[in-house]
């Protein structure tokens, strides 16, 4: 999908504002972001900071209103189906970064926070289908997770996976054209 975008925008805009584009993107995201990238020759530390840029941008906004958005847009029967099942989809991956809500005291509440992030942490950074920055924010809204506790977890997410994908698109290729 990533190819197909940069073949249509190939020399009709700067690259660097299609990989920027393309890190926008949900499902594509950063990822679809580096390996555009790497199809248009832009070098890695240039592409780079500009693909984690483009993912991390919509991220906070995404945290703080989805809710609000999600309840306006049920109110409609355009999205209505679209949103109940985009919040099935998050709660059953959230069931995996959460357990009972009981009480509990302030060292064990401590720990499950530590816990669900570096849970969201691995679910952004590990690159693969349907995980992502914004998959992970839709998951931190469904487990009510605080924006101070999921925001930096999926920046570290993301930057995982501008590893992985950075060796995947330019490392691997390096070698086994030299």
């Amino acid at each position: 999908m990533a190819e197909t975008i940069v073949d249509f925008f190939r020399n009709k805009i700067p690259p660097e504002l299609i990989i920027f584009l393309v890190s926008l993107l949900p499902i594509l995201e950063l990822r679809g972001g580096l390996i555009a990238a790497a199809l248009l020759g832009v070098d890695w530390w240039i592409a780079f900071p500009i693909c984690v840029i483009g993912n991390i941008l919509p991220i906070p906004f995404i945290l703080l209103f989805l809710k609000k958005i999600f309840a306006l847009l049920k109110k409609t029967k355009t999205f209505r189906k679209m949103v109940e099942k985009l919040e099935k989809k998050a709660s059953t991956k959230s069931k995996k970064l959460t357990k009972s809500d009981d009480k509990v005291d302030e060292k064990k509440q401590k720990r499950r926070i530590l816990y669900r992030m570096g849970a969201l942490f691995l679910f952004v950074g590990v690159p693969l289908p349907g995980t992502g920055a914004w998959t992970g924010a839709l998951i931190a809204d469904a487990i009510n997770m605080r924006i101070k506790h999921s925001l930096p977890a999926i920046i570290g997410g993301v930057l995982l996976a501008g590893i992985i994908i950075s060796i995947i698109s330019y490392v691997i290729p390096g070698w086994l054209l030299s």
